[in-house]
C-alpha cells in the first residue's frame, strides 16, 4: 500500500444478504454448525465459530469493496474470491460466495443494472457461474487451467480452458480476448475480478506456468481495460498454493500495488 491508501474493516454479510445469493437452509446449517460430515469435507475444512465469521466477513469484505469502488472507482478486498461456494452447498475451501453475495446485493438495492464477474483464479468458478446461471443481468468469465478442478465445471458465460504449462504470453493472449468478447456483452457498471495468484509457475495446484512479470502483467491487463471503459472494479484475491509463501505474498502485494498505482493516476486512493 502507498500513502493515501485507506484500510477498512469490513463488516459481516448480513442474513438477508446471504440469501440473495444462498439458500436459506443452507445458510442456517451453516449458522447453526448443522452441515453433515460430506458436507464439511466437500468444503474441506472443519466447522467452527471462527469459520462462520470468516467467511460472512470475506462477503462483507467484497460488498464493502464493491460500495467503494462505485464511489472511487477501484477497491480491494484483501480475502474473498470464494468461488466454489454454489447456491446451495459450499465447496473446495469456499463457504459463501462473496462475488455473487456483492453482486446479488448491489442489484436488490438498484446500486447497479448489471455486472461482469472476471475471474482469473486458475480455478474455474463454478460457484459463480451456478448462481448466476439464469441472472442476464451478470456475465461470468472464467479463465482457468482446463484440467485443474473442479473435474466437472459447470458452465460460465464464457470460459476459456487453458491447457496444463500454458506460459504469459499464450495466458496474456487468451484473456485480452475473453476480455474484449466481455465487454461486448456490456456496459457494465461493476466489475468483480479474482486476482487469484496460482496460475504461477511455482504453484503446487496451479499446472500453469506464469510468471510473476506475467501475473503482474495480467493485473494491469485487467485492471486498465475496466478503466478505459469507466467500469468500477472490486478486487478479491482469490486463490494460492505456492511452495514458498512468500511468493504468494508477492503475486498478491504486486495486485495491490498496481491497482493503488492506476487509483492514484485516477485521483483517488486505494
Amino acid at each position: 500500500m502507498h500513502h493515501g491508501d485507506v484500510l477498512l474493516v469490513p463488516p459481516a454479510a448480513t442474513i438477508e444478504q446471504l440469501r440473495l445469493a444462498h439458500q436459506s437452509d443452507y445458510i442456517h446449517r451453516v449458522l447453526h454448525g448443522e452441515l453433515t460430515p460430506q458436507e464439511i469435507k466437500r468444503i474441506g475444512f472443519p466447522w467452527s465459530e471462527k469459520m462462520v465469521e470468516r467467511s460472512r466477513r470475506s462477503s462483507g469484505a467484497t460488498l464493502a469493496a464493491a460500495r467503494e469502488a462505485l464511489a472511487d472507482g477501484l477497491a480491494v478486498n484483501l480475502a474473498g474470491g470464494t468461488h466454489h461456494a454454489m447456491y446451495d452447498a459450499g465447496e473446495g475451501f469456499c463457504v459463501f460466495n462473496d462475488s455473487a453475495v456483492a453482486v446479488k446485493t448491489l442489484l436488490h438495492e438498484e446500486r447497479i443494472c448489471r455486472a461482469v464477474v472476471v475471474d482469473c483464479d486458475v480455478h474455474q468458478g463454478n460457484g459463480t457461474s451456478q448462481i448466476f446461471a439464469n441472472d442476464p443481468r451478470v456475465f461470468t468469465f472464467s479463465i482457468h487451467g482446463e484440467k485443474n478442478f473442479p473435474l466437472r465445471k459447470f458452465p460460465s458465460s464464457l470460459d476459456m480452458d487453458l491447457p496444463d504449462g500454458t506460459s504469459d504470453e499464450v495466458y496474456l493472449e487468451q484473456l485480452n480476448r475473453g476480455l474484449e468478447i466481455c465487454f461486448q456483452r456490456g456496459p457494465y457498471d461493476l466489475m468483480i475480478y479474482l486476482a487469484g495468484a496460482d496460475p504461477f509457475e511455482g504453484d503446487r495446484l496451479g499446472r500453469l506456468k506464469l510468471t510473476k512479470i506475467g501475473l503482474a502483467k495480467r493485473d494491469r491487463l485487467v485492471l486498465l481495460s475496466a478503466r478505459q471503459r469507466g467500469i468500477p472494479v472490486a478486487i478479491a484475491m482469490a486463490g494460492g498454493y505456492a511452495n514458498h509463501l512468500q511468493d504468494i505474498v508477492d503475486i498478491h502485494a504486486n495486485t495491490i500495488a498496481i491497482a493503488s498505482e492506476l487509483a492514484k493516476q485516477s485521483g483517488t486512493p486505494l
